[in-house]
């Protein structure tokens, strides 16, 4: 069975985060998402702790459900624990400020973290993701003294101040920062501003699995990336060790007999256009200045309205980072439904699609903003409809949308299946902004096929 997974989430008790993330909501919301299995998130904060305890109930080994009276729909969500942790630390003569994601094999195991943290007098009441002091490398060494079972995975690895990569803060490589425990790491999240393809090209992650999770701060941004294990087991018989052993599995796709009987892998991911992100290009937001990584090689990184460092793009940062670029994309193809899918030419990594948020496609389509009623109707109208956002993105028959929503939204769905869009970059703190029908927007990449990344040399 596939199973579509956002384990990256935040709670109502983290900073900047809608009171509305709650679990019966983001149960609700994963339904008309398409996802089946969500973290709880933030299962560090005392106060949200105790709401996990009191409203789900062990599904399987690790694997859990909210409480039938908990809610009124069907309950066909699980939920597995992570939380995300800031490590604020010195290293190497340089500050650090990473961030990394915690999966806990269950609540035992959950209530062992949150005790070993408060003992080394980490704060976890003030934020659902605390910042402590404990370097990469400790925070993974008192983790795995607790249970092995417990995975650690760098999120939004290349976010120029938060990401493993991240070229304010960050490390050259996975081993510079978890040193002789890097073998643990099995894998990172791509964060929202790079993409599986731009990953493939870092030598270390050749054999760590490529996670995408969304991040999301609010209900309508759960699901934006996310990633479909393939498992042999139901919803009803899920255990967080199979979860775990997909995301191991990276380690060993060059062995044939193991991918012979392996029964847990990642079948594919979902992601946003990197361009969308908010730190893909280099630039100052508040300068209105952003340049290409082209542009940075030519005319240098000082910003020329207030003379400082801009900040790195993450494209740019990979092409720091990334051996020489053996391969460009020749493996992908549109498939029967007219999704463009990408796939590693050297067949190691699991092939992944880009899409643009529905409810993204309805506002342009009715020239509307995202927030505006008619949109937020118009969307839950086609989940009810079609079964899930992520089946209309993915399955639905566009003759079947435009049939009951109209042939203008039936065309937006067609264009971003398979790539025609345009999207000024996001920058510096600055999500970029997507445009399916209009072909001029300031600094334009036009993205069709994945011209933008085609066209991009190392």
């Amino acid at each position: 069975m596939e199973f579509v997974a956002d384990l990256h989430l935040h709670s109502k008790y983290s900073r900047a985060v809608s009171q509305n993330m709650v679990l019966p909501e983001m149960a609700r919301w994963a339904i008309k998402k398409g996802i089946n299995l969500l973290t709880t998130s933030d299962f560090t904060h005392p106060l949200w702790f105790r709401e996990i305890k009191n409203q789900l109930d062990e599904a399987g080994e690790g694997v859990y459900k909210m409480r039938d009276e908990k809610l009124e729909m069907r309950n066909d969500v699980r939920f597995i624990l992570t939380t995300e942790i800031a490590s604020i630390y010195k290293q190497g003569d340089k500050l650090r400020r990473i961030h990394n994601l915690v999966f806990s094999p269950g609540i035992e195991t959950a209530e062992k973290i949150n005790k070993a943290l408060l003992a080394r007098g980490c704060n976890l009441s003030s934020d659902g993701r605390p910042i402590i002091g404990l370097s990469s490398k400790n925070l993974l060494e008192l983790l795995l003294n607790i249970d092995k079972k417990i995975i650690l995975i760098p999120c939004h690895a290349w976010t120029p101040h938060f990401g493993v990569f991240g070229s304010a803060s960050g490390f050259d490589s996975i081993k510079e920062s978890f040193e002789d425990l890097s073998n643990y790491i099995y894998g990172i999240e791509t964060g929202i501003s790079s993409d599986p393809w731009m990953n493939w090209q870092i030598p270390e992650l050749e054999n760590r699995s490529i996670l995408s999770f969304s991040d999301a701060h609010s209900l309508p941004k759960m699901g934006r990336e996310a990633t479909v294990f393939k498992i042999d087991k139901t919803l009803d018989t899920l255990t967080y060790d199979d979860v775990g052993k997909a995301i191991v599995s990276q380690m060993k796709m060059k062995d044939e007999k193991w991918k012979m009987k392996n029964d847990a892998r990642i079948a594919y991911t979902i992601e946003f256009y990197p361009e969308e992100g908010k730190y893909h290009y280099t630039g100052h937001r508040n300068c209105k200045v952003i340049k290409s990584p082209q542009q940075i090689k030519r005319d240098g990184n000082i910003c020329p309205v207030c003379s400082r460092r801009l900040t790195e793009g993450v494209m740019y940062r990979v092409q720091q980072v990334a051996r020489s670029s053996k391969f460009k994309i020749q493996n992908s193809k549109l498939n029967e439904n007219g999704v463009f899918w990408i796939e590693d030419p050297e067949g190691i990594h699991p092939p992944f699609v880009k899409l643009v948020p529905l409810n993204e496609i309805i506002a342009e389509s009715m020239e509307a903003t995202v927030q505006s009623e008619k949109v937020k109707i118009k969307f839950d109208e086609m989940c009810l409809d079609f079964g899930s956002e992520l089946n209309i993105l993915l399955k639905t028959p566009l003759s079947d949308i435009s049939l009951k929503f109209g042939e203008k939204v039936a065309q937006g769905v067609e264009k971003v299946r398979r790539g025609d869009i345009f999207i000024d970059p996001g920058y510096d703190g600055e999500y970029g902004k997507v445009k399916i029908w209009q072909e001029k927007v300031a600094n334009n990449v036009k993205i069709v096929n994945s011209e933008a990344q085609l066209g991009l040399k190392f």
